[in-house]
């Protein structure tokens, strides 16, 4: 299973839970591996037999088109066992808690189970009750790990490193879990990482986390490597954050007016799935040159792959 070019033991972790804590070493054996996929996953042959034996389960409590296909992308491509849990019509739905859910899967041996919830910390509960190795593909507001670390392939790809640049997240800074796992990361491999969004949508305190608030887009943009926009997370919204749309998109949206404070090379990003209209216009998010949303969910598949072989290499040193 192991590549002989790559040291799956600089991954010391039984777990992927969140980007917090991981060391650069760790975070760049993931970026490594997964940047050696990406040219297979562009060819018609792009099967391996890396994962054969293993089983994957995809369990998500909440919706996620692109995320739940690339990780079963990730797995078919690697020769694993992917299963689909439908939570709709699980024992979820009928009252099981989480834990009696763990415990169910757990009779089942998979080795590895990835997990979407809603609730922040729901994950890492469940990884305490299984056996198996636990990607988390997002759980509440805490962290988002495997979108933080395609966002970062992206970014080495087409700016050729991530230490020393400067990247601008904007948006709902507040609901964004994709927001706290880029903000850890992007520190610990040497970017300097500035917040952009009205003060209603800042967490209080986070300054602490080694990042530049600014509550002005033009402002916030200047220079700028990077400019990664965030969507509006209304449905975790209870009362006014902003006094409309339209008066958002005015003021916080990505339009070729602001943008022209940052630098003239600046990538412009998006996790999706994106409004429109409401935090970035369509010109700029389709803009050949400089949009690499498209490039994000390619890299998905690929860190996602990169991400199951590192966790399955560690369960085989374990002789699991």
């Amino acid at each position: 299973m192991n590549d002989g070019a790559f040291d799956f033991s600089a991954y010391p972790h039984r777990h992927l839970l969140g980007i917090e804590g991981l060391s650069p070493v760790a975070l760049s054996l993931i970026l490594d591996r997964a940047d050696s996929f990406v040219e297979l996953n562009r060819r018609h042959e792009n099967k391996l037999a890396i994962l054969s034996g293993r089983t994957v389960m995809n369990l998500f409590f909440e919706d996620s088109t692109r995320t739940r296909t690339s990780f079963e992308l990730a797995g078919n491509r690697l020769g694993a066992d992917v299963i689909n849990m439908s939570v709709s019509t699980s024992s979820i739905k009928k009252g099981e808690t989480v834990v009696d859910t763990a415990m169910t899967l757990n009779a089942m041996h998979p080795d590895v189970l990835v997990v979407r919830h809603n609730d922040a910390g729901a994950v890492k509960l469940l990884a305490e009750k299984v056996n198996c190795a636990v990607i988390n593909a997002g759980d509440g507001r805490h962290e988002h790990p495997t979108q933080a670390l395609l966002d970062a392939l992206t970014i080495r790809r087409r700016k050729g490193k991530i230490q020393g640049l400067t990247v601008a997240i904007c948006g709902d800074i507040l609901h964004s879990r994709v927001a706290r796992s880029n903000i850890h990361l992007l520190n610990a491999m040497g970017a300097r990482v500035r917040l952009i969004a009205p003060k209603t949508l800042i967490p209080a305190n986070i300054e602490r986390l080694g990042v530049e608030v600014f509550y002005d887009m033009q402002a916030g943009l200047k220079d700028c490597d990077i400019v990664m926009m965030l969507r509006l997370q209304t449905e975790r919204m209870s009362g006014s954050f902003f006094p409309s749309i339209r008066e958002y998109f005015h003021f916080f949206g990505l339009d070729y007016a602001k943008l022209e404070k940052a630098k003239p090379d600046a990538l412009i990003m998006h996790p999706g799935p994106m409004n429109r209209g409401v935090e970035i216009a369509s010109d700029v998010a389709d803009d050949i040159g400089r949009s690499a949303i498209r490039e994000q969910v390619e890299m998905g598949v690929a860190v996602r792959m990169a991400c199951l072989e590192v966790l399955c290499a560690n369960l085989a040193l374990e002789g699991a």
